[in-house]
């Protein structure tokens, strides 16, 4: 937030707003925030925004947060990916912010669906981590290049919106919130013990046959049979995030002989069926989400995700405010995408296994023993649990992967649209009815 109120400045919406949020506690984050003056309470107690996204991060208690917090009301509708992507295109007026993937906003870019975000507009800019402003990670290494990285798709060219920069610019296509690195979920008690599963490889594997499963998104799905058969020597990738039609059609057709073989149990659309599907046993091997793999722990069933030598998926979303909003609502929805990162929230989602990208503020609201286990990965001092309050991992457990950047360095591609997604939706749409 600003600190202007010690400022001469111009009587607008945007201003009042500002100086209302500083009167009333301090900076957000702080905890201290509840509300704006009378006067502006007024105004803004009658405003609703629609936020859109996925149900991992889409959680009603966040908005319940937000609304005390700020003090309008803040509607989470969470959605799966394939009614996300058709409102945001054919109706961006029927909600107000959108949670999206880096990958995914490339279906958006050109349609003037969403707002071109300034970057003096987003207070927490200068401490957000490297990898979302310079495309380095702390380390001083360059993130990896393969699929589309924050620095490919997260940055506008200018306030247009029309092209990505693929460099820094003042415009952002969205203000990051939530990342991670993702692998295969496995059941250790079903498939031999933690150190059973090593490589990506192992998806494939028949000794589980009838016991995998895939996620039922086309290019994330491709995406994690190609690790697969690139770990056993099946193909050589030149770039897995953007294939060849000629490397989607071996693939595509390699997928099929194994499915022809009985190795996938299923192929799951949502949150909860990937859960479900794990905790019942149907399945001990598949692609996963980390809050999936914290559900499951949750229910004191053994699931890990599997730190695999090959290295991870990466993944990285972030809020984008609505092409339509204006006034006093655009207002609101920026206040909302600042006190997003402002803490609260990131100390929520980091007990589903989910980093912040100002890990700061996150830290405010974790215990030691919590920041240690989630982001520094050591032996928990105590035992862990979940958003809820559930128990997720005994003391002296360590978490999967180790630390953050022991994780997130070894991303080896990244969540993707490719160049011919459309040719690769049609092999994926003949796969899954073949």
């Amino acid at each position: 937030m600003d600190s202007d109120s010690g400022k001469k400045i111009s009587v607008s919406r945007r201003n009042v707003l500002k100086s209302a949020a500083v009167i009333t506690g301090g900076a957000l984050g702080s905890g201290s925030v509840c509300g704006f003056p009378t006067i502006w309470a007024q105004n803004i107690k009658d405003i609703t925004l629609i936020h859109i996204g996925g149900a991992w991060a889409v959680i009603k208690e966040i908005g319940d947060r937000a609304r005390k917090d700020l003090g309008f009301t803040v509607e989470m509708q969470a959605v799966d990916p394939a009614t996300q992507l058709q409102r945001s295109l054919t109706q961006p007026k029927s909600f107000d912010i959108l949670l999206n993937d880096y990958s995914t906003i490339q279906y958006l870019r050109g349609k003037d669906v969403t707002k071109p975000i300034a970057i003096k507009d987003y207070k927490l800019w200068d401490k957000t981590l490297s990898m979302f402003t310079t495309g380095k990670f702390p380390s001083g290494k360059q993130i990896p290049d393969q699929g589309l990285s924050p620095m490919m798709t997260g940055f506008w060219d200018g306030p247009d919106a029309t092209k990505f920069a693929g460099k820094p610019t003042d415009w952002l296509t969205m203000v990051p919130t939530v990342f991670n690195a993702d692998t295969l979920g496995v059941r250790p008690d079903l498939v031999g013990g933690k150190n059973a599963v090593t490589s990506w490889e192992a998806l494939i594997d028949p000794k589980y046959k009838g016991k995998a499963a895939l996620n039922d998104i086309a290019v994330v799905g491709t995406m994690d049979v190609a690790m697969a058969l690139e770990a056993r020597g099946d193909i050589k990738y030149g770039n897995k995030g953007n294939m060849t039609r000629a490397e989607i059609d071996k693939t595509i057709n390699l997928m099929e002989d194994i499915k022809r073989s009985g190795q996938f149990r299923a192929f799951w659309t949502n949150f909860d069926q990937s859960v479900n599907l794990m905790a019942s046993g149907e399945v001990v091997i598949q692609s996963m989400w980390s809050p999936a793999v914290t559900a499951v722990k949750a229910r004191g069933i053994p699931c890990y995700y599997a730190p695999l030598k090959e290295g991870y998926r990466g993944w990285a979303a972030g809020l984008s405010p609505m092409a339509h909003l204006s006034g006093l609502k655009l207002d609101c929805a920026m206040e909302y995408v600042n006190w997003y990162n402002s803490g609260w929230q990131g100390g929520f989602i980091a007990k589903q296994g989910y980093y912040s990208p100002v890990p700061e503020t996150a830290k405010k609201f974790l215990t030691e023993a919590e920041w240690d286990y989630w982001y520094d990965g050591k032996p928990a001092p105590v035992d862990i649990t979940d958003p809820y309050g559930n128990l997720m991992e005994k003391k002296g457990q360590v978490r999967d992967g180790g630390s953050l950047w022991e994780r997130e360095e070894r991303i080896a591609v990244w969540n993707t649209v490719m160049d011919e997604d459309r040719y690769l939706t049609r092999r994926w749409n003949e796969f899954i009815t073949s």
